[in-house]
């Protein structure tokens, strides 16, 4: 089996750090309605292509309305982010309370024995030497043949998790792990405001009441509570599950995934942190839903998702506080409503939507800033080359949502496999045939023994994920036959020792740091390319 290696280059992305074209461009004035996240993070990727040549970007956002603020944890994209922008992790995640992400544990999804809990890692080059002997024991093991094909026994970054490690390596060692992050999301809206501030974005705080629209049913103003209209060449809208402009004023059709993923509902609330920093996240199966925990440098955040077909708000706030030792505590909770789905266009006539208003999926792969990078960056390649024609607007609203529905698919996935039987919650899930052509053929592929690595390698299948991703959810969750089923395996089919994996990844691992120390004085990053991420 080949491998497909993509370099991983720190200081430049094609996603985030494009060197803008020459001369005027193609929008003289753009403004974004809303901040937060969405709205700051936005502001900095096009602000790159368009103040250096003259073009304006203004960000409006209410004193009222709040910010939603509660995604806490990212992708491994969110570095290229940072990179891209010269953005230093020693700046931001103190700012931000920011600690390191090595991936997600899954705990309580699986029922079957010996795979109670598995961890899906951030992808390392060390994987090149594991990698072949996990996706030949998973597609063995699915053809019935007893051998090791738990993912956790696979993977530096599974390792690194569970002992509290930090996803840096020693200088003398050079696999670095395509690493996410933990942060504190209100702070970290602070942070970017401040830094797109300085590069030259326009800061105006006024309350948006709606928008006019022009002869030929684009955006021509947005109107204002007791001050004149703003007229602009083209809008962002980053108003939120509001939809002040792409919903709203343009009447964009939503495209709901409620049929697919059922969970609409969520509550939050904090809990204390002491001792080692964990530098995973922790998503636990629950009676209606999940839990997550994520640890940042000052607290735990902690939250319930669930759905409302199946239980109230008070009791998810119930069964999170019993969780957490919290039942008899006045600490308030935050609740929360989604609207799970997308826009059928996120690009549409002069108005982009970005985050909650182009859409959502909820947090359990925490891919919610990924969706607000790729949207902005991929429009921002648009303005850098000059073209926002009619082809270049379908093409971009094709890519972004394959991405929300390749999203979609793999986090189904987590919901379908489940084999929890103690609640009516999960046995829908388990009986749900909503499910789209591409993952019903992936699904069978994988039960019929012929592997899915080929096709999700050319991305036929499995669009937006790596084979080590789908393998690490499949095996993960057992999708395999009874043990009492298994039989011995031939030479060939028991041809790995995994003794060795354990002795490569045990003198790998003391080359990482204890997680907590390296937070409190983080290095500054190395120069220039110094990843290599192998995605089979």
């Amino acid at each position: 089996m080949s491998i497909v290696a993509t370099v991983y280059n720190q200081s430049a992305t094609a996603a985030t750090a494009a060197v803008p074209a020459a001369g005027p461009p193609p929008v003289r004035r753009l403004v974004i309605v809303g901040g937060g996240s969405a709205g700051w993070m936005t502001a900095l990727l096009l602000a790159r292509s368009l103040v250096p040549r003259g073009g304006e970007v203004l960000l409006v956002e209410s004193p009222t309305v709040p910010t939603i603020g509660v995604g806490e944890g990212s992708t491994p994209w969110l570095r290229g982010f940072f990179d891209g922008l010269g953005i230093e992790e020693a700046e931001w995640m103190p700012a931000c309370h920011a600690t390191y992400k090595c991936g997600i544990t899954f705990e309580g999804w699986s029922s079957r024995p010996g795979f109670g809990s598995y961890f899906h890692p951030f992808a390392s080059m060390l994987d090149n030497l594991t990698m072949p002997q996990f996706v030949h024991n998973a597609d063995a093991r699915v053809r019935g043949v007893n051998v090791d094909a738990h993912p956790d026994r696979y993977f530096i970054a599974t390792r690194l998790a569970a002992r509290r490690l930090a996803p840096k390596p020693s200088p003398d060692f050079p696999f670095d792990v395509w690493h996410g992050y933990h942060f504190d999301a209100g702070l970290l809206g602070e942070f970017l405001k401040r830094k797109a501030i300085e590069r030259g974005v326009r800061h105006l705080v006024r309350h948006v009441t709606g928008a006019t629209l022009a002869a030929d049913g684009d955006i021509a103003a947005l109107t204002l509570r007791d001050d004149a209209p703003i007229e602009a060449d083209f809008f962002v809208d980053c108003t939120g599950f509001a939809g002040l402009l792409i919903d709203q004023a343009l009447r964009t059709p939503f495209l709901s995934f409620a049929e697919n993923l059922f969970n609409d509902a969520a509550v939050a609330l904090p809990t204390p942190i002491d001792g080692p920093i964990p530098s995973e996240t922790v998503s636990t199966a629950l009676r209606h839903g999940w839990a997550w925990r994520i640890p940042l440098t000052s607290r735990y955040g902690n939250g319930y998702v669930y759905s409302t077909k199946f239980c109230s708000a008070d009791e998810a706030e119930r069964e999170l506080r019993a969780r957490l030792g919290l039942l008899e505590s006045d600490v308030p909770a935050r609740h929360l409503r989604m609207r799970v789905g997308r826009v059928t266009e996120h690009w549409r006539r002069n108005c982009l939507a970005v985050g909650l208003s182009q859409g959502f999926i909820e947090p359990l792969e925490a891919t919610a800033l990924l969706f607000i990078q790729q949207t902005a960056a991929g429009f921002a390649e648009a303005l850098d080359r000059g073209d926002l024609g009619e082809a270049a607007r379908a093409a971009f609203n094709q890519r972004v949502n394959e991405h929300f529905e390749g999203t979609r698919d793999y986090i189904v996935t987590h919901y379908k496999t489940n084999s929890r039987t103690d609640t009516e919650y999960w046995r829908a899930n388990a009986a749900n045939r909503q499910l789209s052509e591409p993952l019903k053929q992936l699904l069978t592929l994988w039960m019929n023994g012929e592997g899915i690595s080929t096709p999700v390698r050319r991305q036929a299948l499995g669009k937006g994920y790596p084979v080590f991703s789908w393998y690490a959810l499949m095996a993960g969750m057992a999708i395999f036959p009874d043990a009492a089923d298994l039989r011995a395996p031939t030479a060939e089919e028991g041809r790995y020792t995994l003794a060795e994996i354990d002795d490569l990844l045990e003198r790998s691992v003391v080359h990482y740091p204890d997680h907590r120390s390296l937070l409190a004085a983080i290095p500054p990053r190395r120069p220039g390319p110094s990843l290599q991420v192998y995605f089979w």
